[in-house]
């Protein structure tokens, strides 16, 4: 069992800008967001930590190690936020202005994302031998890998708040999602459906 967790609040995060694979601090809001997270995840069910390399998923990371006495047993390279391009640094709305079709110059196509993202998870499971971990990582790759699994479209997927946790488990030979940001999977899928109708009539 898998919880992918989302690092805490950035600058950047709050000033709604596009972070991408620039490597940018937790805030002290986003350290104190992992601090309160914590305790959600005692009780000794959770076994250990690990994260993406960025320093806001390691730090992120490490505060929720240190207030669960749990070993952080690695960083890896397949966590890593999707690559924005040109978009990193600047904000949604001008992603829309510059970008209308979404085809941002150097961004990571989101099929290499959630292909990576399937690939990370197969080894942490395979390092860690059916033990329960906290994976800390980032908004977009989350949203990437669950659709991979679950099979909808990633861009009708919820945003994830800073902290929040979606769990998935390795079972019957298959990857299957839990839960969506804190809600069942089965509810989860129910408004992200809905999203996609209206998605569609819109159309």
């Amino acid at each position: 069992m898998l919880a992918l967790i989302r690092h805490g609040q950035t600058d950047w995060n709050f000033a709604g800008r596009l972070q991408g694979r620039t490597d940018i601090p937790l805030n002290a809001v986003g350290r104190a967001q992992a601090r309160a997270a914590a305790s959600a995840y005692a009780g000794g069910y959770w076994e250990a930590v690990v994260s993406s390399p960025l320093g806001r998923a390691r730090e992120t990371a490490e505060i929720l190690a240190d207030a669960l006495d749990l070993p952080i047993t690695g960083t890896y390279d397949e966590l890593l936020e999707q690559e924005y391009g040109e978009a990193e640094g600047i904000s949604w709305s001008e992603v829309a202005t510059h970008w209308p079709d979404r085809v941002i110059p150097g961004k990571e196509p989101d099929h290499e994302v959630s292909a990576r993202g399937m690939r990370g998870l197969h080894r942490i499971a395979a390092d860690h031998e059916g033990r329960h971990v906290l994976v800390v990582a980032h908004g977009g790759f989350i949203r990437q890998t669950l659709a991979a699994i679950s099979g909808h479209e990633p861009r009708h997927y919820p945003r994830f708040e800073n902290l929040s946790s979606s769990v998935v488990q390795y079972a019957n030979a298959a990857w299957h999602v839990r839960s969506i940001g804190g809600v069942p999977y089965l509810e989860a899928a129910v408004a992200i459906e809905r999203r996609a109708a209206e998605a569609e009539r819109a159309a």
